[in-house]
Formats: structure tokens, sequence, C-alpha cells
């Protein structure tokens, strides 16, 4: 089992996210934290961790100060930094501060699955052992990068295209582009140009809803639901 620590300052988002990694095979969440101090203590007092689910913004440090106060005691655990920073610079700190991976908020299940299965893949990889040929370090350096989606067109992302389409598949009915906006964390107009795709390859189908006035609501639904 892969023992994770999650650290969020919100209590609730905490256990949103210790929830989902329980529900991930291969995975066992070994303690949770809501501060800087506390993951520091989790951090020495755990007898085992390989890796921690670390928020930015913590009330009393950031998550990359923790990151580099473990880093000062000797603590090895991968990091994989979970939070709502989306400025460049913090992005760019974390990657040398040694951060396997970033994952934006909002996000839902499938983005945090999606993160937490290619880092098993990356387990197996290094646990592997031996000398490692080009192909091989290729693949260590290529494990955590999202899979690719036959067929996805030039400038989509495959992260994007798995949120907008878990997002469907699990709705209870149609969603209109704000709706898969608010769910995934993207721009509405982003939001729609996943939603034509999903349209275009018969995946969701386009239903329209009239109101009072004005043109009817564009709403989607997961083709096997119609």
């Amino acid at each position: 089992m892969i023992e994770v620590l999650v650290v969020d300052d919100d209590i609730r988002v905490a256990r949103v996210n210790a929830a989902y990694v329980e529900k991930v095979p291969g995975f066992h969440v070994a303690g949770e934290a809501h501060s800087a101090a506390e993951a520091l203590r989790q951090v020495e007092l755990l007898p085992r961790l390989d890796l921690i689910l670390l928020d930015h913004h913590l009330p009393d440090e950031t998550g990359l100060e923790v990151v580099q106060e473990m880093r000062r005691r000797g603590h090895q655990a991968d990091v994989i930094m979970v939070t709502a920073a989306r400025d460049v610079t913090t992005v760019q700190a974390a990657m040398r501060q040694g951060a396997l991976q970033y994952l934006v908020k909002p996000f839902n299940f499938a983005g945090l699955r999606g993160k937490l299965e290619a880092y098993a893949e990356l387990r197996r990889t290094l646990d592997s052992g031996g000398e490692a040929e080009q192909a091989d370090v290729d693949r260590i350096f290529g494990a955590l990068s999202a899979p690719s989606e036959p067929g996805l067109p030039k400038g989509h992302s495959p992260t994007t295209a798995e949120l907008v389409r878990q997002s469907l598949m699990n709705a209870e009915g149609p969603l209109s582009a704000q709706e898969i906006a608010e769910r995934t964390g993207v721009s509405r107009q982003t939001a729609q140009r996943y939603l034509k795709l999903l349209e275009r390859t018969g995946r969701a189908r386009l239903t329209l809803k009239y109101g009072d006035a004005g043109r009817p609501e564009h709403r989607y639904v997961w083709a096997t639901r119609t």
C-alpha cells in the first residue's frame, strides 16, 4: 500500500480528499493535517510515509515552506501539490523544490485519481531497480504525464477532456457548459469547446432547454444516458 498524508487547511476539504484517496486501489490515508506545524509533526511521527497531498495556503506557513523544512530534516516523501494557487511563480517554485505534480483546485475524483494512478505507475517503474536505458529514463520522466486520448485534436488537454467526461458521466441529468465549468474549474468557453468535441464524437448528446424568452440553453448528457 502507498501511505498518504493529506494536508489541507480546510477540514472538510481534507476529508473529501482523503475519501478520494481511499477509493483508489493501492492507496491508504496514513493521516491528515490542517497546518504546516501539524504536517511536520505527522511526517516525524508516521512510521512510514510515501506521498503527501499538500495544500499551499496553510494558516502558519506555505506548503512550499513545509517541503523545504521536510528536506532539511532529511525526509524524502514524495509531494503532489493540491492547491488553488495558480500563479506561475508558485508553480515554478513547486517544481524546483521537487513536487512531482501540481493539481489545481477545484477538481473532482477523476482528476485526483489520474494523478495517483500515474504516481503508482512511477513507483512500479522505480521499484524495478537495475540500470536505466534511455527508454527507461523516458518512461520514468513521463510516468506522471496525463495519458493521451486517441483522436484528441491538437490543442486539447487530455486531463481537461477527462474532467469534462467524468462530470457528464457522473451527472444525474443534462448539464450546461456553465455547470460543467463550475464542476471542473475550467472556464465556460473551455467547457463548451470540450462538450462540442464529445458531441461530435458521439459520446455526448445535445439537448435544448427552452426558457420564457431568448435562445434555448444548450445542455449536454452522456450518450449512454439517453
